[in-house]
């Protein structure tokens, strides 16, 4: 770390997916004086409490870490008024900041958020990119007002979105843009030689929140629809249809060059001529590449198939 620091800062985030923007903070001339993320919570069968993991890093790194339930009552607000920070750099953080809050730092509360705002504002934008089918998204940096998504543009950058690319993985390398183009223009707006710039209303779009039933498969769609399931709501809630009485998960699939199959319609399981298997669609064919059964570990499909004899030739959902 450097010796002189630039000012005071404040992070606020919980997922693995933003300690690169943390780790850039503590590499920096900002001082992190706190980390706030979500609290533990409760995880796996046992139900044993897990540390998010920003808090685990932080604690690493030797920073105070908060973990409130909520930033709306007095008491909060305080204690992170005591922090006297300069600035709040927010990253998939998952509270909403009361006025009081975004009024404490003289630099402003900023977020990186994974799209380009004002499209697909919310909490599911890399999802949406991926299901929509867009070629590119990219990442802004906002400066954070009292609606959703809706503060003054610092900045952004442009991505493509590969076409194999999961959600998961789209989002880790959003959030590693994200770190960098902050870093790039934190000078620049602490000095006050650039300011953000409102965005156009008739532009925006918002995201829902998503359910476990979204991940359910509809075999009725076309092959490309339901690639596009699989890869955006790979890490949430994940794609699932229904075989033998039991859910199964289809983790990875791609969709198949093989145009038609000999089959009775949507659903069915079938041999493909490359040796793989797949599972007739709407319009065109998936291949199915991992597989994970109720209850039991994920597994690649050829490897299910062979535990499975019944496995081609049934109908899936």
């Amino acid at each position: 770390m450097n010796s002189y620091k630039e000012g005071r800062a404040v992070f606020m985030g919980t997922p693995s997916f933003v300690i690169p923007v943390l780790s850039a903070l503590l590499d920096s001339d900002y001082d992190v004086v706190g980390v706030y993320t979500q609290p533990d919570r409760p995880i796996g069968r046992n139900k044993r409490l897990a540390a998010p993991p920003v808090k685990q890093f932080a604690i690493e790194m030797g920073l105070r870490v908060f973990q409130p339930t909520t930033l709306k009552n007095e008491g909060t607000q305080r204690k992170l008024e005591s922090l006297c920070p300069d600035i709040v750099i927010v990253a998939a953080y998952r509270l909403f900041l009361p006025s009081k809050i975004l009024r404490t730092p003289k630099w402003g509360c900023l977020n990186i958020h994974p799209s380009l705002l004002p499209r697909y504002r919310g909490s599911s934008p890399v999802v949406e990119a991926i299901l929509n089918g867009d070629r590119s998204t990219g990442v802004t940096v906002m400066k954070i007002d009292e609606g959703m998504d809706t503060g003054p543009v610092i900045a952004q950058q442009n991505t493509l979105i590969d076409d194999q690319e999961s959600a998961t993985e789209l989002t880790v390398r959003l959030f590693e843009q994200g770190a960098s183009l902050l870093m790039k223009i934190l000078p620049d707006w602490t000095a006050g030689s650039i300011q953000g710039i409102s965005q156009d209303e008739s532009k925006a779009t918002l995201t829902t929140r998503l359910t476990k039933g979204n991940g359910e498969i509809d075999w009725t769609n076309d092959a490309e629809t339901i690639a596009r399931q699989i890869r955006a709501y790979k890490t949430w809630p994940g794609t699932y249809t229904r075989w033998n009485g039991k859910q199964l998960k289809i983790i990875e699939a791609s969709v198949s060059k093989e145009l038609s199959l000999d089959s009775s319609g949507p659903g069915r399981v079938a041999s493909l001529i490359d040796g793989g298997v797949g599972v007739i669609t709407g319009h065109g064919v998936i291949k199915l590449r991992s597989l994970q059964l109720e209850g039991k570990r994920e597994v690649a499909t050829l490897d299910f198939t062979l535990g499975h004899s019944a496995f081609i030739g049934s109908t899936l959902g």
